[in-house]
């Protein structure tokens, strides 16, 4: 495969590593902001889209969320699938336009939460098939400081407001797996806040209340817990699950361990991109496209009124 990359800071080095896992031939090109940013063995710097000598035959787009909205409609011009890392914009603007586009282009999409590959998750969808979910509690919680040590934190992206940074964005897989394990809720409510004394602009702080007919969900975020935790407490109509997803183990309200695994996290990445293969091979069908994802952000910036 030929591949266009926006963007190659460490999740795109992510996604590079999965693609040559099973394509060692693939054709790598970064389309690059400025000369003096770092190379990538393998990867081909590009500084114009006219430099393109043949179309590619996907675009990943991995910038900082603030770039998405740019990045993918230049992608569309294209008329090529997308791969674009979650989440998939940072807000709302032109983001009936660019669904216009992709529908009336039939463009293949798929926004990438990687953890719908998390064996713990992938579990879960098939234990809950059938049982009766009452409430759900997620909880993730950790420390920025301690995400990158080689980086000051404050300025990262996810420190940043203005670059789509913000612990409702930048945890949203918490968002996005709830709405696939439980469904879209009828209402939701949320809270997001700065709250730490962490030195950042943006959100550290993030509760969202999802109400269902017949079950209620709660998903608490947070940028400044030090020992992190990443947890799903599932009440059923007949007892309670546990589910830690760091620690990749599951158990019910005995202790009894319904089921454990012990992968790199690595391997979601390369299970999500063999599947995008076989999305582009037309041997599957997306279940996280660019309007799927748009639900999600919906929640995660707490507007029920954005027409999308």
């Amino acid at each position: 495969m030929k591949v266009l990359i926006f963007g190659l800071g460490s999740i795109a080095k992510k996604h590079i590593k999965a693609i040559r896992t099973f394509d060692k031939d693939a054709e790598l090109i970064a389309l690059r902001s400025g000369h003096s940013k770092e190379d990538i063995a393998g990867v081909k710097n590009i500084f114009d889209m006219e430099e393109l000598a043949s179309k590619p035959d996907f675009c990943l787009i991995c910038n900082p969320t603030a770039f998405h909205l740019d990045a993918i409609s230049m992608a569309l011009a294209l008329k090529i699938p997308l791969f674009i890392e979650k989440p998939v914009l940072m807000n709302f603007e032109k983001a009936n336009e660019l669904s216009e586009k992709i529908i009336d282009n039939n463009i293949l999409t798929y926004v990438g939460y990687n953890l719908r590959f998390h064996p713990v998750l992938a579990f879960l969808k098939n234990y809950l098939d059938g049982k009766r979910v009452l409430e759900a509690n997620i909880y993730c919680g950790s420390y920025l400081p301690s995400w990158r040590d080689t980086e000051d934190y404050s300025k990262q992206y996810s420190a940043i407001e203005a670059m789509g940074g913000g612990v409702h964005l930048d945890l949203s897989h918490e968002i996005d797996y709830a709405l696939w394990l439980f469904g879209r809720p009828d209402t939701f409510s949320s809270l997001s806040r700065k709250i730490s004394d962490l030195e950042i602009d943006s959100v550290d702080y993030a509760n969202f209340n999802l109400s269902y007919p017949d079950k209620a969900v709660n998903i608490s975020l947070n940028y400044f817990r030090r020992q992190a935790k990443r947890t799903i407490e599932i009440v059923l109509d007949d007892g309670v699950i546990i589910a830690d997803l760091l620690n990749q183990i599951v158990k019910d309200q005995n202790g009894s361990v319904l089921f454990e695994s012990n992968i790199d996290i690595l391997e979601t990445y390369m299970q999500q991109m063999h599947y995008f293969y076989k999305l582009i091979e037309g041997n599957s069908k997306s279940f996280n496209s660019f309007a799927d994802a748009l639900q999600t952000l919906k929640i995660c910036l707490g507007n029920e009124n954005t027409g999308e």
